[in-house]
């Protein structure tokens, strides 16, 4: 029975980056999905329950019908069942079973709740690709279920180590385990407002970058904000420069991390999302007015929203003694308090 923990991750300093071929740091945090595959050899079904949705599903091995229409049901199936359908057609099973799949990462705060989810399952059924070829695997299950995503999130569950960051660069792929210093303290608030790509401007952006990327003659990632004169629109110019401006920050922040400087990685937080809210226009003013609050707060260095955007969560880099740290200054908003963890991993194999 084999059993796959893969955990949520936020992004330190590099959002809006992966699909531009540009550098980010994310790192893993102890929060975590779980599945649990009890395989059953003569069904040709897989069914799924999960504490995250209400009633539970099943799959065929063979995927979804034409329409993606649910078994037993004239419905059109949900996100999360065409997400689950697009994975075991990936991973390809041998037999049907059960996936039971508990969680504490939260839905629709932007920790990666769905990249938890498909790693945790690849691993649970089998799967035993390296960081990349599995990030890459739970992106085209994304893309069956109608969400194009870059790699960061996966990338960053699978490659993660415990108490360090993990600096990608996405031209190359390329990974480095980047250590955090052990007195930096981290909290998460969820601002209130949940969050879907699918119904966002996500796409949106990245139609953007890709236009201004095609005026320049190469991924925005690899660009200089001296590239951005030939960027004759100012809206696609705006969105250029975040992503540009981003990936020196990613630079910086690392270089700073090294030098135990967290202040400095702070402010460099706090100017990060500045960019997303001001240049990329993923921000709201929710989410705005929170990282406003948490800055002010004694103890706190930075703060900035994490994930896609549109909603979601806050992350706040504090001192140790930080009130921002304690739950109940944030009620009746939900808060964790995380540090660095491990990445994903098969914690039981079939027997």
């Amino acid at each position: 029975m084999p059993i796959a923990r893969a955990p949520g991750r936020v992004t330190l300093i590099g959002d809006h980056t992966d699909y531009n071929q540009g550098l980010s740091l994310p790192m893993a945090i102890d929060l975590a999905t779980t599945a649990t595959f009890t395989p059953k050899p003569d069904s040709f079904l897989v069914g799924i329950e999960s504490d995250q949705v209400l009633e539970p599903y099943e799959i065929p091995l063979a995927g979804l019908a034409q329409g993606h229409a649910v078994p037993g049901s004239a419905a059109v199936a949900p996100p999360h069942t065409l997400l689950a359908a697009g994975l075991i057609s990936l991973a390809g099973p041998t037999s049907g079973g059960t996936l039971t799949v508990t969680s504490t990462v939260p839905v629709g705060a932007g920790l990666s709740s769905s990249a938890a989810f498909s790693v945790a399952l690849l691993l649970a059924l089998g799967q035993t690709l390296n960081p990349v070829e599995m990030a890459v695997l739970c992106q085209k299950a994304e893309a069956m279920a109608g969400a194009h995503v870059g790699l960061l999130d996966p990338l960053a569950i699978m490659g993660a180590q415990e108490g360090h960051a993990l600096s990608i660069d996405f031209a190359t792929l390329r990974t480095r385990q980047v250590p955090v210093p052990p007195h930096a303290a981290f909290v998460i608030v969820h601002s209130g407002a949940s969050r879907e790509l699918g119904t966002s401007e996500y796409g949106a952006r990245r139609a953007e970058c890709e236009r201004a990327a095609n005026q320049i003659g190469r991924p925005l990632g690899l660009c200089d904000l001296s590239d951005l004169s030939s960027v004759t629109d100012p809206v696609l110019r705006r969105r250029a420069r975040h992503v540009v401006t981003e990936c020196t920050r990613v630079r910086q922040a690392e270089h700073l991390l090294g030098r135990g400087n967290l202040a400095a990685v702070g402010a460099l937080m706090t100017e990060g999302h500045r960019s997303l809210a001001g240049d990329y226009k993923v921000s709201t003013s929710t989410v705005d007015e929170l990282v406003d609050h948490l800055i002010r707060t004694p103890g706190v260095l930075g703060a900035r929203m994490t994930g896609g955007g549109f909603g979601g969560c806050v992350i706040a880099l504090c001192e140790p003694d930080s009130p921002a740290l304690d739950p109940a200054q944030h009620a009746p908003l939900r808060c964790w308090q995380v540090s660095p963890s491990r990445g994903a991993e098969l914690l039981a194999r079939s027997q």
